[in-house]
């Protein structure tokens, strides 16, 4: 923000709508082709696994460049860099429109290099022109936004593709639309560089990362928020609607809706899970509930029986659970500096997508494994491939209760304590 202290309260919230307006555009361009595969396999040429790989190549861009957005945020201020990153993410989607695998690898690249910016820069926003004690509740409604962006790349792509709208025609919209983003952000935010510290200048380049790394509480965050997204950036995101269709033999329609309904719960989810972590004061009892929620949902998708609940019931719950791998974002601000905020979301961003990026295509080649390379696959060869989510989960309940509490609940106690034990 400016160098002057905090914009206007108008300015400030015009400035972090159209920030989240960004997240959701990227977070439909994350998640639409879950619901085109067959059309992206026969319009690329490829088979559907290696569209999948292919489309993996977002968190390639996503999690190196969250470092680069997070230290461009904290020296240069969000007028001087998001503009140029939602264009970016506007060129990605038209190579990607192109029908050439090659150039729809590169666009999909710049879409994740250019998208992450959109979730630094509102946090960047959020943080620095709000009171600090409403951190977890707008962190967890900018993660709303991008959710909501997830759930339309599902819920309202799919009926398109279905209805006749073109893969290639959707994708010259996105192009568009990221560019006319771009353009609104250079207009509405606020100019200048980040004030410096009250006690002196920023730490250089290298050394802000050292000090943010070395934390090992950055670390932990990066990894609690990594195992608790992969179940949605992974398992639904990119093979939610193709399991429904294949392993319990839905219609298409019916498996982008079940589908969608684990982003949308993120929209309930993410506010709501930041709300109730803000009035306790208190963040690892939320990301435990939230991350026992998710293995149970998760299990239940992979072992249970699609008709014995209620259609919708265990994705929305698993989506509004999931709402806990946002407090960890929370929690590394509060961990590190003030000054190093950017840098600090960066860091987590890029511990916690490099996990997708690794494990995309691990998972992918999994399913290949178990399937024998077979065109269409069935119930056995996914929970074969996608059982070792449960593992991951289980680790971050056991990496949470290794964090340190940062609410201020639970900051109070230790100088409660000492207090107590003090000589009167």
């Amino acid at each position: 923000m400016g160098s002057g202290g905090r914009p206007g309260v108008g300015a400030a919230m015009a400035a972090w709508f159209v920030l989240a307006m960004f997240y959701f555009y990227q977070y439909v361009a994350r998640s639409c082709p879950a619901v085109m595969l067959p059309q992206l396999s026969e319009g690329l040429g490829i088979s559907a696994l290696a569209v999948a790989s292919l489309v993996g190549l977002f968190y390639y861009g996503y999690s190196p460049f969250s470092l680069v957005s997070g230290a461009a945020m904290d020296r240069l201020g969000a007028a001087r860099v998001v503009p140029a990153a939602a264009a970016m993410v506007g060129i990605g989607a038209l190579l990607f429109a192109t029908g050439h695998p090659a150039a729809a690898g590169c666009g999909r690249f710049l879409q994740g290099a250019g998208g992450v910016f959109a979730l630094i820069g509102a946090i960047d926003v959020a943080t620095r022109a709000f009171p600090p004690g409403k951190a977890a509740t707008l962190i967890g409604a900018t993660q709303m936004c991008g959710m909501a962006g997830g759930s339309v790349g599902q819920f309202a792509v799919g009926p398109l593709i279905a209805s006749g709208v073109t893969w290639r025609a959707f994708w010259i919209g996105m192009g568009v639309a990221g560019l006319l983003i771009g353009a609104v952000l250079m207009l509405i935010l606020p100019k200048g560089k980040p004030a410096a510290p009250a006690g002196g200048s920023k730490p250089g380049l290298a050394a802000a990362f050292g000090l943010v790394f070395r934390n090992p509480q950055s670390i932990l965050c990066g990894l609690i928020a990594g195992l608790l997204f992969i179940p949605t950036t992974i398992f639904d995101m990119v093979w939610g609607v193709r399991y429904l269709q294949e392993g319990h033999g839905l219609e298409y329609a019916e498996a982008v809706l079940r589908s969608a309904a684990v982003p949308f719960g993120w929209i309930v989810g993410c506010p709501l899970l930041g709300f109730i972590s803000d009035r306790l004061g208190r963040r690892k009892p939320v990301i435990l509930g939230g991350a026992l929620m998710v293995f149970a949902c998760t299990a239940w998708a992979l072992y249970g029986r699609a008709d014995a609940l209620p259609p919708y019931v265990v994705g929305l719950a698993m989506g509004v659970a999931s709402g806990a791998a946002m407090i960890p974002y929370t929690v590394v601000k509060e961990a590190n500096p003030p000054s190093l905020g950017g840098t600090a979301t960066g860091v987590i961003n890029f511990v916690n997508f490099t996990l997708s990026a690794l494990l995309g295509p691990l998972f992918a080649a999994a399913l290949r494994r178990a399937s024998g390379g077979a065109a269409t696959m069935a119930l056995e060869h996914y929970r074969a491939a996608f059982t070792p989510l449960l593992y991951g989960i289980a680790g971050a309940i056991v990496l949470t209760l290794l964090l340190k509490e940062t609410g201020r609940a639970g900051r109070a106690l230790p100088a409660t304590a000492a207090a107590v034990r003090s000589p009167t």
